[in-house]
């Protein structure tokens, strides 16, 4: 009398087994076609930049500051000095702003005003980045470049391609992901943290700041490193709001060029030595960002401990 009722049971089992063994080989077969289009990215990128590597040297091209592909000099410094210091600014603007806002929205801000301000902070990272250098364009730089030309002694008058223009462009581009991760990890902290604080007798901003912010600090530096990668990666708000202009910067009102921006502005009409050149230059961004990423790791790992 049993067994009409066991067999159909048993097919269940046996069907649900089958089932996670194939989402298992399914979620196996997506990670290995992530890696195998990186490491196939990667090749590509070497492979067409070995002629400029081998011809100029790697690195002589990173310890040059002259750019000049029609004289056969491919100098990059200065576009690297570029790259770091709009990152540099964008990281100092962004994100102080970016984890006081994760707080808020995650431990002090009431449910009706988290409502409307989470989507519109995720409604950021869907704007094109040539919208933002749009604004930055039309708004940004004519205060700039009167803020410069009154510093100099001069007449207040529009014109104020800079690095601090390209930094504060990108600051509002990054502080989406820094937020959003920053205030996912903060409300990740067990609430067993807070109230023990508040328990011990600390105020609610000492429970923040001593026991909330530390407990969710490897969860923050994913959100900066991930911002950091998007600010070094960033192209065209850059292009139009940095000057592009081949000299080294050395004050934030001074003009600059990224890397991303060179290559953009000159793949198009680059000859073979030349566009390897630019190649050459997107090895260097992924050395950068593979180092960014294997910092990162080993001070989550460490943050854990």
């Amino acid at each position: 009398m049993q067994l009409p009722a066991i067999i159909p049971a048993w097919k269940q089992v046996q069907l649900r087994y089958q089932t996670d063994r194939a989402w298992k080989w399914i979620v196996v077969l997506c990670g290995i076609s992530s890696i195998l289009v990186l490491t196939l990215i990667i090749v590509f990128v070497t492979r067409e930049a070995w002629p400029a590597i081998s011809r100029v040297g790697l690195w002589n091209m990173v310890s040059s500051t002259t750019w000049a592909p029609s004289a056969g000099q491919y100098g990059i410094l200065t576009f690297i000095v570029g790259s770091l210091y709009v990152t540099a600014l964008a990281l100092v603007i962004s994100v102080p702003l970016g984890v006081f806002c994760a707080v808020f929205l995650a431990e002090v801000a009431p449910d009706r005003v988290r409502r409307v301000v989470r989507p519109a902070i995720e409604l950021l990272v869907g704007i094109p980045s040539v919208v933002y250098g749009l604004v930055g364009l039309m708004l940004l730089l004519p205060l700039i470049g009167g803020l410069k030309h009154l510093l100099e002694g001069g007449f207040w008058r529009p014109g104020g391609e800079s690095v601090l223009a390209a930094g504060i462009v990108l600051s509002i581009m990054v502080l989406p992901t820094v937020i959003s991760i920053s205030e996912d990890s903060i409300r990740a902290v067990p609430k067993a943290y807070k109230e023990g604080s508040l328990a011990l007798g600390a105020t609610r901003w000492q429970t923040m700041w001593h026991v909330i912010l530390p407990a969710a600090r490897s969860g923050i530096l994913a959100g900066i490193v991930l911002g950091m990668g998007r600010a070094i990666g960033e192209t065209m708000a850059m292009v139009m709001v940095i000057g592009n202009s081949l000299n080294m910067p050395i004050s934030p009102l001074d003009t600059g060029r990224t890397l991303t921006g060179a290559i953009v502005l000159e793949a198009n009409y680059a000859p073979p030595l030349h566009l390897s050149a630019l190649f050459a230059i997107g090895v260097v961004l992924l050395i950068f960002i593979l180092a960014l990423n294997s910092v990162a790791m080993l001070l989550r790992r460490r943050f854990r401990q």
